[in-house]
């Protein structure tokens, strides 16, 4: 692999994407329509926890405030070997997307019942990112008809492997 340019003599290490913390819940609560990745704004002590897996983003959602957008109610734990001024757990942290795709994802809320949702931190390149999902709330017969088709195709793959 080649050096990058300007870092004479560094090689630069591909890594894949190792996902840190998922929202297994959104997927169940949420049709998502589409799915954006973000980078965010961490302290060091953050990007430490959130490399532990001490984190949790269930209760969390993205909100745009001043053409910005924020990660909000999300809780990543105290790094317990940090300094004593860490980080406050449940801070609003900024995400870091291009103007047009606020812009976008704006256009999109103003829509009846669209709502942005945290789905999973993962690492990638090096860099910790945030997939987000543009997300439609489901109803509550709408969640007890996926979970049966899921035990459908559930039960299909297991007679397709005994044969």
């Amino acid at each position: 692999m080649s050096a990058k340019p300007g870092k004479a003599g560094k090689k630069r290490v591909q890594e894949g994407v190792k996902v840190l913390v998922r929202n297994r819940r959104a997927r169940h609560d949420y049709d998502i329509d589409e799915t954006i990745e973000a980078g965010i704004a961490l302290e060091g002590s953050e990007v430490k926890s959130l490399r532990d897996q001490r984190a949790s983003i269930a209760e969390g959602h993205i909100a745009i405030r001043n053409r910005e957008a924020w990660l909000v109610g999300v809780q990543i734990q105290e790094y317990p070997w940090a300094h004593i001024r860490t980080h406050a757990p449940t801070r609003d942290r900024k995400l870091l997307l291009h103007r047009r795709e606020i812009d976008k994802l704006e256009t999109k809320l103003t829509q009846r019942g669209y709502t942005l949702v945290p789905l999973a931190f993962y690492v990638k390149d090096g860099h910790i990112k945030l997939e987000l999902g543009v997300a439609r709330g489901k109803r509550q017969y709408e969640k007890r008809e996926s979970q049966k088709e899921a035990e459908a195709k559930r039960e299909i793959d297991r007679a397709m492997r005994r044969r």
